[in-house]
């Protein structure tokens, strides 16, 4: 909207409460609450009030699948996995690096952006920081079951993204109006693009297809970019996603490209945590990547900051952030 001129200012962001999912009864027991209505005599309000009682305990209860395949992102993600190469034990590195980071960069103040939240209820709280952030060891980690691939399954409750309450806003403007209203711009959000792929088999690749296709529209490299911002749903997501972009099959089979792309830094990727250690309140995410990666581009003195994430439905967006130097 403000690039085609539609809009001077937007407050863009998201909210979620997934400690309270909303859960359905079954399709039975909707059924039946919906006949009761319609029920005319006793007898029948009996029998459809028996249909209800012998379902109400049987609920639909909430899980993150794939619509068009049917498929939970767990079996997608440990798949994908699989298919890479990536092994228990790298994914459990890479969570725990994640924690890491995210403890270092919460104790060294650097998460400044946290608005302190008061809830009200039997035991009033005010949250003041991320708390999900947890510094285990790898053994501890190592000794969790799979969660979704059982028994040989890589991927754990600690390898991958928990699902929390979040909520995030952003004030994106142009800079001329920025200006003349007296606010200081923290970066520029100097592109974008979204991608979409097979959602079977190429669910949570994503950021591999969007990053070269953004940087190539640039006119930039992955040796132009000081910092890289990716979601991370799983750590072997992330860990196959770096190694399909330094595949030569993959760029050139999947993505049809010459040869293999190049291979993203890890010392320049999520340095504050992600993902894994902050958590995923789903609407929420997209502001907390972006807001990273302009506040390290001020602390880390870099130019540009690449964004990634997978999405439902095969989507993906990536984003080009450049540093604000005025």
């Amino acid at each position: 909207m403000i690039a085609t001129g539609n809009a001077n200012a937007v407050i863009a962001g998201g909210v979620e409460l997934l400690s309270d999912l909303p859960i359905r009864y079954n399709k039975s027991a909707r059924g039946a609450l919906l006949g009761f209505a319609k029920a005319k005599d006793v007898p029948s309000k009996l029998k459809v009030g028996a249909e209800f009682v012998k379902n109400a305990l049987f609920p639909e209860l909430p899980v993150v699948t794939e619509f068009s395949s049917g498929e939970t992102m767990g079996h997608s993600g440990d798949r994908l996995a699989a298919s890479f190469n990536i092994s228990r034990r790298e994914q459990d590195e890479f969570a725990m690096r994640s924690h890491t980071f995210a403890a270092e960069a919460a104790k060294n103040g650097k998460l400044s952006d946290i608005i302190p939240v008061f809830l009200d209820g039997k035991k009033p709280v005010t949250i003041k920081a991320d708390n999900g952030i947890r510094v285990s060891s790898m053994e501890k980690l190592s000794s969790l079951k799979p969660a979704f691939v059982k028994p040989h399954g890589t991927i754990t409750a600690a390898n991958s993204s928990y699902m929390t309450d979040g909520a995030t806003a952003a004030l994106i403007m142009t800079e001329d109006f920025a200006l003349a209203n007296g606010y200081k711009p923290k970066a520029y959000l100097r592109d974008y693009m979204y991608v979409s792929q097979d959602p079977k088999d190429q669910l949570l690749l994503s950021p591999a297809h969007v990053i070269p296709k953004l940087l190539d529209k640039a006119g930039l490299g992955l040796k132009d970019i000081d910092v890289f911002e990716i979601h991370e749903a799983f750590a072997g997501q992330v860990l196959a996603n770096i190694e399909a972009m330094d595949s030569d099959y993959f760029c050139t089979e999947k993505m049809k490209r010459s040869g293999k792309y190049g291979r993203v830094p890890l010392e320049k990727l999520n340095l504050w945590g992600g993902s894994l250690s902050i958590g995923h309140p789903f609407g929420a995410t997209g502001v907390r990547l972006a807001i990273h990666s302009a506040h390290r581009l001020k602390e880390e003195k870099g130019q540009y900051a690449v964004i990634a994430a997978c999405a439902a439905g095969g989507h993906g967006v990536g984003m080009l952030v450049e540093a604000y130097g005025k």
